[in-house]
C-alpha cells in the first residue's frame, strides 16, 4: 500500500509539474520552463472547453442512466429475491466483468454499426434504421451497459442493510409502497448511489477507448485527446495540463460524495 501511494502520488506531482512545461514547435523537444500557456489555451480556446465540457456532461448522463437502470434490480435482490434467485442474478451480473472489456465494445459495435444486428432487425419489421453507430449516443449506451454492474453492487450493498423493520413501521403508519420508498429506502441508499456514481463517472470521464472505437475518428473526448497529444502530436505538457482536468472534477466529485457518506457503502 505504501509503495501504492508512494508512486500514485509521484505521478501526479510529475504530471503536475510537466503541465507547466512547453514543447518547442521546431525541434518538438520538451522545454522545462514555466508557464501557464497549456492551461490558458484549455480556459480560453473554445474547442477544448467544449471537449471538458462533452465529457463531463457524458460522463453524468451515463451515471443518470445506471441510477436509473441499477436501483429496481438492486432493490429487487436485496428486498425481494429469494436466495437462488439472487444468487443468479449476481452471476448475471458480475459474470460481464469476467469478459474482456474490448470484447464487450466490440461487441456492442456489432450491434450498432450501419450494417448491425439494430438495424437489420428494425427494418425486418418495417421499421427505419436506427443509424446510431459511431455516435454520442452509441458511447452513452456502451458506456451504460459497462460500467453497469459497478452501480448495481454498491446500491445493493446499502439496500441490503436497510432494516426491514422500518419499512414495517412505514407500512404500519399507512405509508405505500412508493412512499415508504421515497421517505425511507432511498435516504438510506442514497451513499450506496452516489459510492456507484463514483465508478461511473470516473471510468467514463478518463475513458479513451470507447470514443475511438465506438464513437469514430470524429468524437473528441478528455481521454482521445490526451492520448493523441501524447502518442501523435508528441505534445506531452499540453496533454499533461488537459489530464489535470478530470483529476480535478474527480477531486471535487469526491469531496462531494464523501459529504454524502459514499466512502462508507465502498
Amino acid at each position: 500500500m505504501a509503495w501504492f501511494v508512494l508512486i500514485y502520488l509521484a505521478s501526479l506531482v510529475l504530471l503536475l509539474i510537466t503541465a507547466f512545461w512547453s514543447i518547442d514547435p521546431f525541434t518538438t523537444q520538451i522545454v522545462q520552463v514555466w508557464n501557464i500557456d497549456n492551461f490558458r489555451i484549455i480556459l480560453t480556446d473554445p474547442t477544448y472547453r467544449t471537449i471538458v465540457g462533452r465529457t463531463a456532461g457524458l460522463a453524468a448522463l451515463v451515471t443518470i442512466t445506471d441510477v436509473v437502470l441499477a436501483f429496481p434490480l438492486a432493490y429487487y435482490m436485496a428486498k425481494v429475491a429469494s436466495r437462488r434467485v439472487q444468487s443468479l442474478l449476481f452471476a448475471a451480473v458480475l459474470l460481464p466483468l469476467w469478459a474482456s472489456y474490448l470484447a464487450r465494445v466490440y461487441a456492442w459495435i456489432l450491434i450498432l454499426n450501419h450494417s448491425g444486428v439494430l438495424n437489420w432487425s428494425l427494418q425486418s419489421i418495417g421499421l427505419p434504421a436506427a443509424n446510431i453507430g459511431y455516435t454520442n449516443t452509441a458511447m452513452w449506451l456502451v458506456f451504460s451497459y459497462i460500467w453497469l454492474p459497478f452501480m448495481i453492487i454498491p446500491t445493493y450493498a446499502a439496500l441490503e442493510r436497510v432494516p426491514d423493520s422500518l419499512l414495517e413501521a412505514a407500512a404500519d403508519l399507512g405509508a405505500r409502497r412508493w412512499r415508504s420508498t421515497l421517505d425511507v429506502v432511498l435516504p438510506l441508499a442514497l451513499p450506496g448511489v452516489v459510492a456507484g456514481s463514483i465508478f461511473t463517472f470516473s471510468l467514463t470521464l478518463g475513458d479513451y477507448i470507447t470514443p475511438i472505437l465506438v464513437g469514430g475518428a470524429g468524437s473528441q473526448f478528455i481521454g482521445n485527446v490526451v492520448y493523441s497529444n501524447v502518442g501523435i502530436a508528441n505534445n506531452v505538457p499540453f496533454a499533461a495540463a488537459l489530464a489535470t482536468v478530470p483529476v480535478l472534477i474527480m477531486a471535487v466529485y469526491l469531496l462531494t460524495a464523501q459529504r454524502l457518506g459514499a466512502f462508507e457503502a465502498l
